[in-house]
């Protein structure tokens, strides 16, 4: 309900700030007054178009700079002088043919971000702000669904498991969050250390279902060491939803707002929209981690050890029926030396 009286609030203001205006150019609201953030609702004249602006006082914003510019809506720098305020003005502005709802929910999470790296630098704030809108950008060109499907879903909570394990045992969250992969499309889920992790999460009750989704994945000759880590989950009553443990997880960062602005985005190019929590309801439990080494010895499909006219595969392991014992978590993380 926040984030729909945020959305409500910012509305309200581009209501206010509606209507034929004689002179072009910008008319604005401040949003944060009091706060050291300069933002701006407004809207530019003769266009009429919402927009959000936010100020920066030590970026350089080039003029052959390229800024993201998506379906529904364009960020540029612009001209807008407001005493004792920002010397360098971007805004997020609606184009014509963008939808008002969907520009407002993603005006709005920009501006949460924003928020919470309220004393961030300048230029991190400014990489943060342009990395936000990208994973939006790229959202809306996609066209992708609202909310994340189940199984891609499940997917996700098992990263996220993973990731505070991570943090659980004191590495930098930035290193995490840099080596975070799975958001990006990277063939591991995560590079970290000397090596790389693939994780593959189930929810079945009965076997331990992996799907593998090309030759490369777990093909220990192109990275070493490569650890597979198995993450079985149950839905009960005791568990959390994926928007309760993304928030969760956000939480932790309080303390590391450059962090907590990275890890939010990359949750958000993993098709997680805050704006869209309402929608999942299944309640996740975290019910055993398992590391396996993946080797020469471990049962994979890879490009050395199919015949050479086979160029893609899918196929589907049960970690069940591996006879690989799994390798204890802390001593996984000391061959991939992560550990002291």
């Amino acid at each position: 309900m926040a984030l729909q009286n945020d959305i409500s609030r910012l509305q309200s203001a581009w209501r206010a700030l509606a209507g034929e205006s004689e002179q072009g150019g910008w008319r604005t609201i401040p949003i944060e007054p009091h706060g050291s953030l300069h933002l701006l609702a407004g809207r530019h004249f003769p266009g009429n178009e919402e927009a959000i602006l936010v100020g920066f006082n030590t970026v350089h914003v080039p003029p052959d700079r390229q800024l993201p510019q998506g379906h529904g809506f364009r960020v540029e720098r612009v001209r807008h002088e407001t005493p004792g305020q920002a010397k360098v003005w971007v805004s997020l502005a609606r184009q014509p043919v963008g939808s008002l709802d969907m520009f407002s929910r993603m005006a709005e999470d920009v501006l949460g971000m924003l928020r919470g790296c309220e004393h961030v630098d300048d230029r991190m704030l400014f990489r943060l702000f342009i990395d936000r809108i990208e994973a939006w950008q790229e959202f809306m060109h996609q066209g992708r669904a609202l909310v994340l499907g189940p199984e891609a879903e499940v997917g996700l909570v098992g990263e996220l498991f993973f990731l505070k394990l991570l943090l659980e045992r004191g590495l930098s969250a930035t290193v995490i969050l840099d080596g975070w992969q799975g958001p990006l499309d990277g063939l591991h889920d995560f590079l970290i250390g000397s090596g790389a992790i693939e994780v593959k999460s189930t929810v079945a009750a009965q076997g331990f279902p992996a799907t593998v989704g090309s030759l490369e994945q777990l093909d220990p000759s192109l990275v070493h060491p490569l650890f597979l880590a198995g993450i079985r989950l149950a839905l009960n009553s005791s568990g959390k939803t994926l928007p309760e443990i993304v928030a969760s997880l956000s939480s932790l960062l309080d303390g590391a707002p450059e962090a907590k602005g990275r890890f939010e985005t990359l949750v958000l190019k993993a098709g997680f929209f805050a704006a869209f929590s309402d929608r999942y309801k299944r309640l996740f439990s975290h019910v055993e981690t398992r590391m396996l080494l993946v080797n020469e010895e471990f049962p994979a499909l890879t490009r050395g050890n199919v015949n050479t006219a086979i160029r893609k595969v899918r196929y589907e392991l049960d970690l069940d029926l591996i006879g690989t014992p799994g390798m204890v978590l802390d001593r996984a993380f000391e061959v991939l030396e992560v550990l002291g």
